[in-house]
């Protein structure tokens, strides 16, 4: 039997340096949660992702370049202190988004949305996306559809769930065995198509799944930054704008160091200050 109820943090590292940008992610994604899409996709600012991949670049010529593949999901962040105010579910005035404090998973309820998008300002990842449309599948198409997740309607904001559909039939199926759930029962859609490898996901707070071994999260606050919580205590992960203090669920792991200074956007000059201070913060640690 289940004596206490355990408080989940689900999150993933993604492995930049083992990325190759085939897109499989993307696609399992959309299939998984029935995003929809357009006749034309030439226009990609009205196009619906949950998950992009992004392409990164060193920013020098031949035959120095460096070429990395970024994938970006929703980034379900903890918000400042990693308290649950996410900038989302800040700023939402239906409460159409919120934050799971027993699994750490920012969610979208598209029956309460009305479309006022405050949430797509707010997101600095640009992971939210607008229903310009009323979605249209070609004939036969809505065959595929996966009854476990409801189609979007005109109107409304959506965004990567970490397939919580999945979670609900992993609880469902613990709940009646009288145990927990196991690491490998609940697996994002991504998780599981990535060829190379690259994306791992689990929950943080056990300290016996992959993810949490791979990150090493801090639960104190960052001396340097009080705002970051659970920064990686693994010199290879970091978290895209990580000193917004958004404290994102979504690591991203490489041992190259212009891919991790990419990751935070450091201006010229900033990044061996950093270095610098995180330093002495560890040599006094």
């Amino acid at each position: 039997m289940i004596e206490n109820k355990k408080v989940h943090k689900f999150g993933m590292v993604i492995d930049v340096d083992k990325c190759t940008g085939c897109g499989a992610c993307m696609v399992s994604c959309m299939s998984e949660n029935n995003v929809p899409f357009k006749e034309d996709e030439s226009n990609k600012k009205d196009s619906i992702t949950w998950m992009r991949v992004y392409k990164l670049t060193n920013g020098k010529s031949f035959p120095e370049t460096e070429i990395a593949y970024l994938p970006r999901p929703c980034q379900h962040c903890g918000g400042i202190g990693d308290h649950g105010h996410s900038p989302c579910v800040s700023v939402c005035p239906a409460t159409a988004t919120d934050y799971g404090y027993d699994t750490g998973i920012v969610s979208q309820i598209y029956t309460r949305c009305f479309g006022c998008r405050y949430c797509m300002g707010a997101c600095p990842y640009h992971a939210r996306y607008f229903n310009w449309w009323d979605p249209k599948w070609p004939e036969g198409m809505e065959n595929y559809l996966s009854p476990n997740v409801s189609p979007r309607m005109r109107g409304v904001v959506e965004k990567c769930s970490f397939c919580y559909h999945r979670y609900q039939l992993a609880r469902e199926k613990a709940m009646i065995e009288h145990r927990e759930i196991e690491e490998m029962e609940y697996q994002t859609a991504c998780t599981t198509a990535c060829p190379a490898g690259a994306i791992v996901f689990g929950d943080l707070n056990n300290p016996a799944h992959k993810v949490h071994q791979i990150v090493k999260p801090d639960p104190h606050p960052d001396p340097m930054n009080h705002k970051v919580v659970g920064k990686s205590r693994n010199p290879n992960v970091f978290r895209l704008l990580e000193r917004l203090g958004t404290n994102p669920k979504v690591y991203y792991m490489s041992e190259r160091e212009w891919v991790r200074k990419a990751g935070d956007n450091y201006l010229k000059g900033e990044w061996e200050n950093v270095k610098t201070h995180h330093g002495a913060s560890s040599s006094h640690g």
